[in-house]
C-alpha cells in the first residue's frame, strides 16, 4: 500500500495549499465540542452510525485511536473510507491515473530552471532523482515532498489502520468515492498551480514544515473549527475549495444516507471535510439527522 499512502498524503497537502480564503461565518456553531468522533442518528435510522475525522499522515508517536473510537468502530457493521482501500485494483488504477499522456513530461511542465532546482532538492533531501518521475503528473512529486514535512522518521495513517481493523474483524470495507473521481479532482486543477505550490515548498521548506506541524497540533487537540480555519485561510489556496472539499462533501451525503438506512456504519474521512456550512456535519443536519459529538 506504499502508493496508497502517498496518494493520501498528497490529497491532504493539495487541500492545504489550494483552498481559497472564505468567510469564517460559515463554520457551523451548533456543537462546539472538540472531538473527531460524531454519532449520526434520527431521521428514520434504526441504529446510529459514526463519523470520524482523520489526518492522512501523522508521526507515529502522535498517532492514537481512543478506546471510544475503537468501541464505535467495533459496534458498526461496515466501514466506509474515502476510497475502498481493499480494492485489489486500487494501486494499479492510481498509478495509471497519475501518469502523464505519452507525449508529455514533467520536465517540460516544470521548465528547465525549476526542474534543476527540484532535482537538486530531491537528491539532497531524499536521495532521489527527479528523472524517475518524469512521466508522472506534478501531484506525484507533491506526494513525495509531503513525506518530508513530518518532523519524524516514521509516520502512521488512520486510513490504513482502519482498513486493517476492518479486515481483521471481517467487516465490509467500501469507499465513498472511486479513485478515478478523487484523482480527477486534481486533474481539474491547472498544472501551473500545482507546480507553483511545489516550488513554494522547495523555496521555503522550513516554513512549510512549521505549517504542517501546526496543522498536526490542531488535529491532536481535535479542534475542527481551528483546523478548518487554518486550511481555508492559507494564502495559497487559490480558489479550489468548491472543487476539493464542498462538491465532494455534497456527493458523499446521498451515499451515506443510503448505507446508514440499512446498517450501522463507521465512516472515516479527512477532518477538513467535517466543518463549515458545506461540511459533512452541517450537510447531514440539513438532511434532518441528529449529529452529536462524542468525547
Amino acid at each position: 500500500m506504499k502508493w496508497t499512502n502517498q496518494i493520501h498524503c498528497n490529497r491532504k497537502l493539495v487541500v492545504i495549499f489550494f483552498f481559497t480564503l472564505c468567510s469564517m461565518q460559515s463554520i457551523a456553531q451548533r456543537d462546539k465540542s472538540n472531538t473527531l468522533l460524531w454519532e449520526i442518528s434520527g431521521n428514520g435510522l434504526q441504529q446510529p452510525s459514526y463519523l470520524f475525522g482523520t489526518i492522512h499522515m501523522i508521526c507515529k508517536e502522535d498517532f492514537h485511536i481512543s478506546e471510544i473510537v475503537k468501541q464505535k468502530f467495533n459496534s458498526s457493521k461496515q466501514v466506509y473510507l474515502e476510497l475502498d482501500m481493499d480494492d485489489p485494483k486500487l494501486q494499479v488504477t492510481m498509478m495509471q491515473q497519475m501518469q502523464l499522456p505519452d507525449k508529455e513530461t514533467l520536465k517540460n511542465k516544470l521548465g528547465e530552471s525549476n526542474f534543476r532546482k527540484l532535482d537538486s532538492f530531491l537528491q539532497k533531501e531524499m536521495n532521489m532523482n527527479l528523472v524517475m518521475f518524469d512521466k508522472f503528473k506534478p501531484m506525484m512529486v507533491m506526494s513525495i515532498l509531503a513525506q518530508r514535512l513530518l518532523p519524524c522518521a516514521g509516520m502512521e495513517s488512520y486510513d490504513m489502520n482502519f482498513a486493517k481493523m476492518a479486515t481483521e474483524q471481517k467487516k465490509e470495507l467500501l469507499g465513498l468515492e472511486k479513485v478515478e473521481d478523487q484523482l480527477g479532482v486534481f486533474d481539474a486543477i491547472p498544472d501551473s498551480m500545482e507546480i507553483r505550490s511545489i516550488m513554494n515548498m522547495v523555496n521555503d521548506f522550513e516554513s512549510q514544515k512549521k505549517e504542517f506541524s501546526r496543522m498536526s497540533s490542531l488535529y491532536k487537540t481535535q479542534d475542527l473549527d481551528a483546523l478548518y480555519k487554518l486550511m481555508v485561510e492559507s494564502p495559497e489556496m487559490m480558489g479550489s475549495q468548491e472543487l476539493l472539499l464542498d462538491r465532494r462533501n455534497r456527493n458523499w451525503i446521498p451515499v451515506m444516507e443510503s448505507v446508514m438506512k440499512n446498517s450501522s456504519t463507521f465512516f472515516a474521512v479527512g477532518a477538513g471535510h467535517l466543518a463549515g456550512s458545506q461540511g459533512v456535519l452541517e450537510l447531514l443536519r440539513k438532511q434532518g439527522y441528529k449529529v452529536k459529538g462524542i468525547k
